[in-house]
């Protein structure tokens, strides 16, 4: 509409504006016209041109001059006898003219539009004065309308440009206010306009909550009929400040502030009102601000109560998250107090029976006393007056803060001051603990599967609030808890226990004397508990001593228990002087055997079991290493130089089918063997390789003891408890020396007999071994007698002065002998039964060109190192 009332305003305006240009375009030619005429008519020579013979001949080039110049359409001058003298058109000369331009000759001119023999013109018309005397003649000037109107059409395409420019901004303009009232109304019509208003004053005055609006001048602009109630508002208060109202002080001072607001409890009278402010400038609103108002009275305490049990819920939530992290006992016990300080209780202590902190079942209460032994502190300073941790407390069963420790219930004091029960038991102590400023004491039992594990208690002082049934109803949900967790850390704790006893009992309590090797070894469990990893140190025959390490893939009392089982195998297959690589395949077939019987029996297999065997010779100085899936050992030279030797690797136990593969190493004098198991040298932070070179560094560079380069080791290697087990051995080699060792070669002649006894004689004279000298004749001759009549040759005899006389004896027979009983009518047999009566141990071991006959006899005296 607006737009169309604008386009008929402007097409008028051009309308006018066309007829207005040529409204003054008619004028101008009137005008024109007849000062044209006037001054050809006033003209000199004028009437004297009309009065000659030939007045055209005369008049007619003026005439046309002046036309020229003038730009007038005609000029015609007419004799007084209305004859042409003068015209444009040729042809109308000597023509009369139109009888109405007669009355010109009256004396009286005139201006007049009409339609002539030259098209309807402006035309004026002028006498031509003779002086005494009527008019000479007539001057008709005419300018054509058709001329007229070409003169004011040039402005009318500007009037047009103008009219639609000014149409195009007033379109625009239109535009816009239609788009700014479109927005400002929400597309709204008039109609839904008048509803919604109608609407917003039935709204705003039946809404339960009240609603101000408050201009930027701070001043009432509106409220609604709830406002005036809550805030008993005076009649006229809209229009003046808000602070003028009357109203509380702090309620006016928040209204008054023009910020933003939530939920901000003020007074009002006897009230208390929620108050939310926003402003109404922020989406093109009129500054100034919006307030609704809430009677918050009687949710007040219903909120407050809420707000409360939210708090209990998320300690509750937090407790279940930060109680029993860890399966030990005294911390879960700690953590329990810490996570109910200072939110419940100012003060909370923990006190545990003896028994669950050594992870057994605690008894149920008898005698005089129960015994419990505080086990935390949370939420005090360190002069507190409470008994200090690690203090045994005696709980009379009868008195009433040891009920809960007896029969599973709650005791609360809520005022102490008051409380007579509680200070007779110890009123020095019950002095001191109010004099600290606790006043109120909620003790609740940890009751986990119906036994009694101890008592938390909890203390206020600086809340001043008592405890109360809520307090009390809280308290045993947060002590139920955290008894589950202190009963499972117990029962760990047990079980950690058995198994750690069981690993402790499994594994070597000390290392056997023998003068080849000076070794230390370390035994760390993992965090999980124990596992299957085991060392050992046995010495053998000749100066010779075994070093075992090996792993059990897994954790638990299952691997400690397969770790004895292969422990004890070793140590059983090693007094049968096996080689290394021998060894590992019968410790290999056994492991397969016990897969199948633990399979058959629905049990767990062995299989992931890795061992390293070493023999070292104290008289060779060699030492002979097979591996199943182990890692190698590193040998650490006396020149302080690390190797790891190659080794053949070996399948892991319990795979079978493959045979293993020893090697030889030179070990000097003084050199240091560090046997491990995998869990020192890998990490989830660290590979094998990078292992290895870390190990390396930490042996290298300078000279240790044995017990040294344990503690170096596990510094610079674990400097965390590991996440595996982990076995260190290392051993410093010894060479035993030359002069205590002699070595004969023997012929195979009986009378060779009786030089190996003479010679063995003197030497042992030598080592100031006379004592020795009837026995080892008698087991001499035995050995070197059977060598030969069933050995072959060569036959070697050798005397080895160690912690022992070891006497050998070897050939190049595999034939072993045996003991056995021989009858009375046998000629033989008895030798090998005195060597065995006589000797503290002896034994066949096979090497690879014949077999050994040994026996070691005991020395009243060590020798000396």
């Amino acid at each position: 509409m607006m737009l169309g009332i604008v386009v008929l305003l402007v097409a008028a305006a051009i309308a006018s504006l066309v007829l207005q240009g040529r409204r003054e375009s008619m004028d101008d030619a009137e005008t024109r016209s007849l000062s044209v005429a006037e001054a050809f008519a006033h003209a000199p020579g004028m009437v004297a041109a009309l009065d000659s013979p030939d007045p055209t001949a005369v008049l007619q080039p003026l005439a046309e001059q002046t036309r020229m110049e003038t730009g007038v359409e005609y000029i015609v001058v007419t004799g007084a006898n209305g004859i042409r003298y003068t015209d444009s058109d040729p042809s109308q000369i000597g023509k009369q003219v139109n009888p109405r331009f007669k009355e010109a000759l009256q004396g009286r001119g005139f201006t007049r539009t009409y339609k002539g023999s030259h098209g309807r013109a402006v035309v004026s018309v002028v006498p031509v004065p003779r002086p005494g005397g009527p008019p000479a003649g007539l001057v008709t000037v005419g300018i054509r309308v058709e001329t007229v109107n070409k003169l004011a059409d040039p402005s009318i395409p500007f009037a047009i440009g103008a009219a639609v420019t000014a149409l195009a901004l007033t379109t625009g303009a239109a535009a816009l206010v239609s788009r700014r009232l479109g927005r400002q109304t929400r597309g709204l019509g008039p109609a839904e306009m008048t509803r919604m208003y109608e609407h917003h004053d039935a709204v705003l005055h039946a809404v339960r909550e009240g609603v101000l609006i408050i201009g930027a001048d701070r001043r009432l602009l509106l409220a609604n009929d709830e406002a005036r109630r809550l805030l008993e508002l005076p009649a006229d208060a809209e229009g003046r400040a808000v602070t003028d109202l009357g109203l509380e002080p702090r309620t006016a001072e928040l209204l008054a502030s023009g910020r933003v607001a939530t939920d901000e409890v003020r007074p009002a009278g006897n009230r208390l009102l929620a108050v939310n402010l926003r402003p109404t400038g922020e989406r093109g609103g009129p500054p100034g601000v919006v307030a609704t108002l809430r009677d918050t009275t009687e949710l007040q305490v219903v909120s407050g109560r809420a707000e409360t049990v939210r708090e209990r819920l998320m300690l509750l939530y937090r407790a279940g998250d930060r109680v029993g992290t860890t399966l030990d006992v005294t911390t879960t016990a700690r953590e329990l107090a810490e996570v109910a300080t200072p939110e419940f209780a100012d003060c909370v202590t923990v006190d545990l029976a003896d028994a669950v902190l050594r992870g057994e079942e605690p008894e149920p209460p008898s005698g005089d006393v129960i015994n419990m032994r505080r086990t935390a502190i949370s939420g005090t300073s360190t002069d507190h007056p409470l008994y200090p941790l690690g203090r045994v407390i005696g709980f009379v069963p009868l008195a009433p803060e040891a009920v809960g420790s007896s029969s599973g219930h709650t005791w609360m004091v809520p005022d102490l001051t008051s409380s007579e029960q509680w200070r007779k038991v110890d009123p020095e102590q019950a002095a001191r603990i109010l004099e600290h400023g606790f006043h109120s004491l909620l003790s609740v039992p940890l009751n986990a599967r119906g036994v009694i594990l101890g008592m938390a208690n909890f203390w206020r002082a600086e809340n001043e609030e008592p405890f109360d049934a809520e307090d009390l109803s809280f308290a045993e949900e947060l002590v139920a808890r955290a008894a589950v967790s202190v009963d499972n850390a117990r029962r760990y704790t047990r079980e950690h226990e058995m198994a750690v006893t069981l690993q402790r009992s499994l594994l070597p309590r000390g290392l056997p004397e023998q003068n080849a090797l000076d070794v230390a070894f370390r035994y760390l469990p993992a965090r999980a508990g124990v596992g299957g990893d085991w060392f050992d140190v046995i010495p053998l025959s000749g100066a010779r001593v075994a070093l075992v390490v090996g792993d059990v893939v897994g954790h638990g009392l299952h691997a400690a228990a397969t770790m004895g089982q292969l422990r004890t195998a070793v140590q059983n297959f090693s007094t049968l002087d096996l080689p290394p690589d021998e060894l590992l395949s019968h410790l290999d077939e056994l492991v397969v055997r016990m897969d199948q019987d633990e399979q058959v029996v629905g049990g767990i297999a062995v299989t992931g079991a890795t061992c390293l065997y070493a023999i070292y010779d104290a008289v060779t100085g060699r030492c002979s290493v097979a591996r199943a899936g182990h890692p190698g050992p590193a040998l650490v030279l006396p020149d302080h130089t690390v190797e790891f030797p190659e080794i053949p690797a070996g399948l892991p136990l319990g795979i079978g089918g493959m045979p293993f593969e020893a090697t030889e190493l030179e070990v000097p004098e003084g050199s240091r063997l560090v046997l491990y198991t995998d869990g020192l040298i890998e990490r989830r932070d660290r590979d094998f390789d990078s292992g290895l070179e870390q190990l390396r560094q930490a042996l290298a560079d300078r000279d240790r003891t044995p017990e040294e380069t344990c503690d170096d080791v596990l510094e610079a290697m674990l400097p965390t408890r590991p996440g595996d087990d982990v076995a260190l051995l290392v051993a410093r080699t010894r060479i035993l020396d030359p002069a205590r060792r002699m070595q004969w070669e023997v012929a195979r002649d009986a009378s060779a007999v009786a030089v190996v006894r003479k010679e063995a004689t003197e030497w042992l004279a030598d080592q100031g071994l006379d004592e020795e000298g009837f026995v080892t004749e008698l087991i001499l001759s035995e050995l070197v007698t059977n060598a030969i009549r069933y050995g072959s040759e060569p036959i070697t005899v050798r005397l080895l002065y160690d912690r022992a006389l070891i006497c050998e004896v070897s050939d190049c027979s595999s034939t072993s002998p045996h003991l056995r009983y021989a009858e009375a009518t046998d000629e033989g047999g008895r030798g090998l039964f005195l060597v065995a009566q006589f000797a503290e141990r002896w034994g066949t071991r096979y090497t690879a060109r014949g077999k050994v006959i040994w026996s070691e006899q005991t020395l009243d005296e060590p020798p000396p190192e």
